[in-house]
């Protein structure tokens, strides 16, 4: 399928390893111009040096850390403005409502809440005044599977889902489409690494990592690209009309009632 995203320009955070990475791969392979933005100038460079190798496609890097104050403004004053924007950056670490303290927290929040608003609200001012563009928020199903011992995530995701939900309630107004796509555990590299230390810390086995998977849809995470392929269509214009809502990418997982950890 066609998904008119030939030409077009994208801008995605947190796009040097993980799903930002896998996302900029799936862009680029329908003909899409990207801006990478993370705080890795080493990584950023070998992947633009890579999808502008394979696909022939124009590659800029931002080293950019979302969380620090300007760098919203600054980025949507890039000239030409993208028109599409993926909020990707940040990690929320683990813990109950003891255990994180108000730093932690706060910490936490500045990129992955914050940052995600603040380039949100940036974009879309500049995407409204122009008529079109799009705003994808990757989030994650804590937001919709409420965890204990992941408290500061399960409240930001919250947080960015409704966001997400009432920004383009009215954002298609002026032409411009804002949704949030939830992922369930994605076997990236760091969540991989997460899992064998901790088969090693109980097992003496990292090899033994996979098992934390067994409750899972097909018993494995999401890969990287089956989150990636569905944030390519959704950006794109096949997806018109897919506006102020949260797509979940769990394979079923919320539905089953289990728990990851």
């Amino acid at each position: 399928m066609e998904l008119g995203l030939k030409g077009k320009l994208a801008l995605i955070t947190g796009a040097s390893k993980g799903i930002g990475r896998g996302v900029a791969e799936s862009l680029a392979a329908e003909g899409c111009h990207l801006v990478l933005a993370a705080r890795s100038e080493d990584l950023l460079k070998d992947a633009a040096a890579h999808l502008t190798a394979t696909y022939g496609v124009t590659v800029d890097i931002q080293v950019a850390d979302i969380g620090a104050p300007g760098i919203p403004a600054k980025l949507a004053a890039l000239d030409p403005l993208p028109d599409i924007l993926v909020n990707n950056a940040g990690a929320i670490p683990a813990g109950d409502v003891l255990s994180i303290d108000e730093e932690t927290w706060r910490h936490a929040w500045e990129l992955k809440v914050f940052g995600y608003i603040n380039m949100a609200r940036a974009f879309f001012d500049r995407m409204a005044a122009r008529g079109h563009g799009v705003i994808c928020n990757i989030t994650g199903l804590a937001g919709d599977k409420m965890d204990f011992n992941y408290i500061a995530g399960t409240t930001g995701n919250a947080g960015l889902n409704a966001f997400s939900r009432a920004l383009g309630g009215h954002g298609i107004d002026s032409g411009v489409r804002v949704f949030a796509v939830s992922p369930g555990p994605v076997q990236t590299d760091r969540l991989v690494t997460l899992l064998k230390s901790r088969a090693e810390a109980e097992t003496g086995d990292p090899e033994q990592w996979q098992s934390y998977l067994g409750g899972m849809p097909l018993e494995r995470g999401a890969h990287v690209q089956e989150v990636a392929d569905v944030v390519t269509f959704l950006v794109s214009p096949k997806a018109g009309y897919v506006n102020g809502t949260v797509v979940t990418v769990d394979g079923g997982h919320a539905a089953r009632g289990g728990s990851f950890r």
